[in-house]
């Protein structure tokens, strides 16, 4: 009996200005619900298992504002301490990682 295997798509669509600088930013995840939803950045990390290394697509509009990047990176950090203690159930670096979180909105003025 051979195993069933399944697909699913995500697909970021990125317009270009004359110069190749990154205007407008949309994604779509159908599986998920989301058709051609703006974004104003993205940042995706891929592992290449054979060269043991993370490949990255790091991508933002030309009118992101830099207080809005300032957020997005907080959050990103947050997200990345609970995505690492769910891999690998090292509670006490995923902690770390939050506290450098917490440093990190202290020190941009991100909490109040």
């Amino acid at each position: 009996m051979s195993k069933q295997t399944f697909t699913s798509e995500i697909k970021v669509n990125v317009t270009l200005d004359e110069n190749r600088i990154p205007e407008a930013l949309s994604w779509t995840a159908i599986d998920g619900g989301v058709e051609n939803a703006g974004a104003k950045a993205v940042l995706l990390s891929l592992w290449d298992s054979k060269q043991k290394e993370t490949l990255r697509i790091d991508l933002w509009t030309k009118d992101m504002p830099v207080d809005e990047m300032k957020i997005f990176f907080h959050q990103t950090l947050v997200a990345m301490a609970d995505t690492y203690q769910r891999a690998t159930q090292d509670d006490k670096m995923a902690d770390s990682m939050r506290d450098f979180s917490d440093f990190f909105a202290e020190k941009l003025n991100l909490k109040g």
